[in-house]
């Protein structure tokens, strides 16, 4: 297996690209260029992007900016699934969730040749010479639904075989899925040969499933694990309150107790909760880097700050008592 994250400690922490493609709002181009620049002097050196984000205009952005830094000093992944085509005339474009994405219209695609036009496009669109790690974005049952089985078969019958392609002849360093569900995750690193998990709100202060089968299984074969969405979509960032974000949504009751109960104890620690949801990933032997969404001014010295962060080990110990940790879940 291939660890793309150990030739650099920066590369640990990684600057998530999807805000860029307006997740939340509708950021402007200096804004974007302005975010990008304080991530890279704060320390940020791996980007992660996808052509999902703003549909092409998140990969766009960032292109922009890293064709100005060093290739050697930085690590770049996006992802495959999905290409773009423009609107048939007449058509009414969807913005699928994003504020105000590009005016193309998704296509996905976990076929051999999907993969090798989504990754044309991506180079395209980021003008790189390289990019480093390609991700199967969303093969699961959440994003796809009723599609899941086709595609989930697609990805193993064929997709899979372009990327083995390009890391066999080098073109790319490194290989794997980016996924919201441990399960799925656990399947197919049993039956791919993968370098790195990308792995989504499983693996949190709040929750971990991903402890179940997945990262004893990724910790035996050596696969990496990108732990994200660490803040369950934000709840993990402020004191919840009722509805508050929780994976793209209205979190139930039972979930914003324990975030509540989660912040009280940090409260009484002293420690910022964000801070020690930054950090608590990180202990597990095979998480080897966090990444963390940003899309606004000042969030790239917040986030560093929580990384930098000091935090006592009694904090573990008390969140443990409490029924709010994994008894087994390694802490830093």
């Amino acid at each position: 297996m291939t660890n793309p994250f150990e030739k650099n400690p920066a590369y640990r922490f990684g600057f998530g690209a999807s805000g860029l493609g307006t997740l939340s709002w509708d950021v402007p181009d200096d804004v974007a260029d302005s975010i990008l620049a304080e991530a890279w002097g704060e320390g940020f050196r791996y980007y992660d992007t996808s052509p999902l984000y703003g549909y092409g205009l998140s990969e766009l952005r960032l292109g922009r900016f890293l064709r100005n830094k060093p290739r050697e000093e930085y690590l770049l992944s996006t992802k495959v699934g999905r290409y773009f085509v423009p609107y048939r005339r007449g058509e009414t474009p969807d913005r699928g969730g994003w504020v105000r994405p590009l005016p193309l219209r998704p296509v996905l695609d976990y076929t051999y040749d999907g993969f090798m036009r989504s990754l044309e496009q991506s180079y395209n669109r980021l003008g790189a010479q390289t990019i480093d790690i390609a991700y199967i974005h969303d093969l699961d049952r959440r994003n796809l639904k009723a599609g899941f089985d086709r595609h989930y078969r697609e990805t193993l019958d064929s997709g899979y075989r372009a990327l083995d392609e390009l890391r066999r002849s080098g073109d790319l360093k490194a290989i794997g899925i980016g996924i919201n569900e441990a399960d799925v995750a656990a399947d197919l690193v049993s039956k791919l040969d993968l370098d790195v998990v990308m792995l989504a709100g499983r693996y949190t202060l709040l929750e971990q499933p991903g402890l179940a089968d997945f990262l004893p299984l990724a910790e035996k074969k050596g696969v990496g694990v990108v732990a994200v969405g660490i803040f369950n979509s934000g709840i993990l960032v402020k004191p919840p309150e009722a509805g508050g974000n929780y994976d793209y949504g209205a979190a139930p009751p039972e979930v914003v107790e324990k975030a509540r109960r989660i912040a009280a104890v940090c409260a009484e620690a002293g420690v910022q909760m964000p801070a020690a949801a930054v950090h608590f990933p990180l202990a597990h032997p095979a998480v080897k880097a966090v990444v963390v969404g940003m899309s606004r001014l000042g969030a790239a010295k917040q986030n560093f700050d929580w990384y930098r962060a000091s935090i006592p080990p009694a904090l573990w110990d008390r969140l443990r008592a409490e029924g709010l940790l994994s008894a087994n879940a390694p802490t830093p």
